[in-house]
């Protein structure tokens, strides 16, 4: 009923908080979609997990525009949420207290999706376990390959398809000159 990858995203966001993952994965579900078509609820959840993300590394400015963007969805599209199992009006209110933490400069702390269809529930756990993920487990703040994960990445294919797409841009100019 739900797509894998968005399974995949409650496992990481709940087992073992890796909200880079959890990015990684909907936004690689997302854009498997052509672009016209692409939901965007997908980027809604993506922009939650990175706000998090931020928000742990202490970048509470980048944490608060993301944020910010994913209640705004919420907010203009009721039933968004609920279509993906999830308690939208607890969500919302859990977003916003968030926010307003976020906005007060009040340190990190991991917070649960809250899931409405028992059935996902269990699925995810079911997962998280098999993965050796406790449930619902608390960050570890001293787990700096978590926290940073960005920076310990291997980037060089993204840097190749960059590379790619300017030297795309160069021919087309040369074309048109």
């Amino acid at each position: 009923m739900y797509p894998k990858a968005y399974i995949e995203y409650l496992v990481h966001f709940h087992g073992d908080r890796d909200y880079f993952e959890c990015h990684e994965l909907l936004e690689e579900y997302w854009k498997e979609a052509p672009a016209l078509e692409r939901d965007p609820v997908w980027v809604s959840l993506i922009q939650i997990a990175v706000s998090l993300y931020h928000h742990r590394r202490g970048n509470f400015r980048g944490a608060e525009r993301l944020l910010a963007n994913s209640i705004r969805f919420i907010r203009t599209n009721p039933g968004a949420m609920k279509d993906l199992g999830l308690q939208e009006d607890t969500l919302a209110d859990l977003l916003n207290e968030r926010l307003s933490d976020i906005q007060k400069g009040v340190p990190y702390k991991s917070i649960h999706l809250p899931i409405s269809d028992l059935k996902l529930e269990h699925e995810c756990k079911a997962l998280s376990e098999a993965k050796n993920m406790e449930w619902q487990s608390l960050s570890d703040l001293k787990d700096q390959g978590m926290i940073n994960r960005h920076k310990l990445r291997d980037r060089s294919d993204v840097i190749a398809e960059r590379l790619n797409q300017l030297a795309e841009k160069q021919k087309t100019r040369r074309g048109l000159e």
